[in-house]
């Protein structure tokens, strides 16, 4: 069911989903979906659950790939959100479309939230907050335009505006590596971000014959 309901999502929308049309491609009565999850609202629910289940794995394992270095840890962290937007977009779109969840679902609010937190743990690291402190106002806008920045992209990238010629052009990959980084260094103060930066550091600590400190 949760298959079909994705289906019908990327074909007509949230706004388009219905469980009598969920039933019908399902092959079961009109009422089973209802009788399983309570109503339209617990399915999209389980879906999007579905759906941050798969981001915050990417994310984890985007932040991982960034080591120690926040700024690449951001980066990693952007790539990931955009590349699940284009490669899940239905899920994506529900993610995002909070009236059309259910919040009475515990579950799906924590696994929620465990993806922006793992955003806010690079700013923190970023902005040297401890993970007891509440974040400042500067740390607080950081997190908001990059977060911003992220979605805004995968938007952008969704509806083929990134590969306009007067955007720049170029594929989604050259966007990635050039554009993406580029507009990500404005929000942080820090390094700036380039996308093979862990490896040159590696190289450059193995030439001392040291290990890269920690920021």
């Amino acid at each position: 069911m949760l298959v079909v309901a994705e289906e019908i999502i990327q074909e007509r929308g949230v706004d388009g989903f219905t469980l009598r049309e969920a039933a019908r491609r399902a092959g079961v009565s009109p009422g089973a979906p209802a009788h399983h999850f309570g109503h339209a609202l617990g399915l999209l629910t389980e879906v999007a659950l579905l759906g941050f289940r798969d981001f915050a794995t990417a994310l984890n394992e985007a932040d991982a790939r960034g080591g120690a270095d926040p700024a690449q840890r951001l980066y990693e962290q952007c790539v990931a959100y955009v590349r699940f937007a284009i490669q899940y977009p239905a899920r994506f779109e529900l993610m995002f479309r909070v009236d059309k969840h259910d919040h009475s679902n515990r579950e799906f609010v924590e696994v929620a939230e465990q993806s922006f937190q793992i955003l806010e743990n690079a700013i923190r690291a970023a902005t040297r907050t401890p993970p007891r402190e509440s974040l400042g106002p500067d740390a607080q806008g950081m997190l908001t335009a990059v977060w911003s920045m992220a979605h805004g992209f995968s938007h952008l990238a969704l509806g083929g505006e990134l590969g306009k010629p007067q955007r720049g052009g170029g594929s989604l990959e050259t966007i990635m590596s050039s554009l993406l980084p580029r507009t990500l260094k404005h929000f942080l103060p820090v390094a700036q971000v380039t996308p093979d930066e862990p490896r040159k550091k590696a190289d450059k600590a193995r030439g001392r014959g040291r290990v890269a400190p920690e920021p």
